[in-house]
């Protein structure tokens, strides 16, 4: 059963001078009247009785009032909740006259349902947290959005690495008319190196020939010279004459071998090879961007996997209101984030998460409700209605969607004279029931 506020006292409350009420038990209660009437003082003396002195005003006594503030909260479990006397001491009371204090309060009054603005200027995240606390899927989302997060960023590398690879690819040149494997050259060169071989061996035959040549000029003039070793020289010339006949000979049969041909094989061969590669580089980077798209394509997958999985949980969720979810940790509603929701939205997805932190607190606290137009007003009430939920609530107003107006202190129309102890027996004048539609 949900516990709600059936009566509350208050007098001299901030700018309280005396106040009696009994809320509607479901939707709202709007305490109307200007600026500067006491309209918010209602609420807060409410937050104080229930949620503790740390509610309790900077200045809790009215200005020029002697007799301390006093305070009494009727409960529909039965509970009387009173603070007076010089110094507000807690007073709760159960049906049965055993007293309590502010640990029975707090097992059943949601801090949140008397501080709605401490919700509501949180920020986004903070909401969702709450949110999902709530409905117990907090772990489990963020793990979600954690492997979403790594597949996204996991897939925005792959798909950089195959824009790379593609554009690496078309920027390539290709040659059709070469083989598909680059061609062997080691063959061209053992030819080459064996013509360079016999070349060299000619020329150290040339070589040879120059020095019998310059031996036989050498031998004549030691002859002419030294005629008494003309026996020697001549054998020695004539031995040297044969030597360079057989030079003479051998060197005109001698033919250098042009390597042309083969330097011009090879270097058609290197051009061929270098477009065989070029082919080859073009090939692979295409097969890698074929493989990095269908890498990119797989983790494209996997985080619609993983979306769906969120989807699903939040979907089986026990959510306290259609259409509230979590998206990337921010809370929304129908869609739209806190900041895109209305005024009237805002506090209808705050009324809810607040409710459902503690489903037996059934009451809420409101200030300046002038920000809803009347229609809104009226949606906003029948919610409250259907929801089985009491708001009370402050607007800057003296018109008919007011349950009460205040005036200097005072509900309009009762008695000002001060309460007397005890004070319950000051005339109670129940809040008219505000029916949406009415006005």
């Amino acid at each position: 059963m949900t516990i709600k506020i059936n009566k509350l006292q208050i007098e001299n409350v901030k700018r309280v001078k005396a106040v009696k009420i009994e809320p509607t038990q479901n939707g709202l209660t709007i305490v109307g009247g200007n600026n500067g009437q006491g309209k918010t003082s209602v609420l807060d003396a409410i937050a104080w009785a229930l949620g503790g002195n740390k509610y309790k005003p900077s200045q809790a006594t009215r200005e020029g009032s002697l007799i301390p503030p006093n305070l009494q909260i009727t409960l529909s479990n039965g509970l009387i909740v009173e603070r007076k006397g010089k110094n507000s001491d807690l007073k709760v009371t159960d049906p049965n006259g055993q007293k309590a204090g502010q640990q029975l309060l707090d097992s059943f009054v949601e801090e949140l349902a008397i501080n709605l603005p401490k919700f509501m200027n949180s920020t986004s995240k903070e909401k969702a947290n709450i949110l999902l606390q709530i409905i117990g899927v907090g772990q489990q989302l963020h793990q979600l959005e954690q492997q979403e997060k790594e597949f996204y960023n996991e897939r925005l590398a792959i798909g950089r690495i195959a824009d790379q690879k593609k554009k690496f690819a078309l920027e390539q040149p290709y040659f059709p008319d070469v083989p598909k494997e680059p061609v062997s050259i080691s063959e061209l060169l053992q030819q080459q190196q064996a013509i360079l071989a016999r070349n060299g061996e000619n020329q150290r035959k040339r070589e040879q020939l120059a020095n019998y040549e310059r031996q036989y000029t050498f031998q004549a003039q030691e002859v002419e010279r030294l005629k008494q070793q003309l026996a020697n020289a001549e054998m020695a010339l004539s031995k040297t004459a044969q030597d360079l006949e057989i030079a003479k000979k051998t060197a005109l049969d001698l033919f250098d071998e042009s390597t042309e041909e083969l330097e011009a094989n090879i270097q058609e061969n290197d051009e061929i090879n270098r477009r065989v590669r070029a082919n080859l580089d073009k090939d692979k980077a295409e097969m890698d961007a074929q493989e990095y798209v269908k890498q990119y394509d797989l983790l494209t997958a996997s985080i619609e996997e993983v979306r769906h999985q969120k989807s699903e949980l939040l979907s089986n969720a026990d959510l306290p209101l259609p259409g509230l979810s979590v998206a990337e940790g921010d809370l929304l509603y129908n869609g739209q984030r806190w900041d895109n929701m209305s005024g009237a939205e805002q506090l209808k997805v705050s009324t809810a998460i607040v409710r459902k932190l503690k489903p037996d607190c059934g009451f809420i606290l409101l200030d300046k409700l002038e920000q809803m137009d009347m229609a809104t007003l009226q949606e906003f009430g029948q919610w409250l209605e259907q929801e089985g939920l009491q708001a009370i609530a402050t607007r800057v107003s003296t018109g008919e969607e007011c349950s009460i107006i205040i005036e200097d202190g005072y509900v309009a129309g009762q008695n000002s004279t001060a309460f007397t102890e005890p004070m319950q027996q000051a005339p109670v004048i129940e809040s008219p029931k505000w029916t949406p539609g009415e006005f």
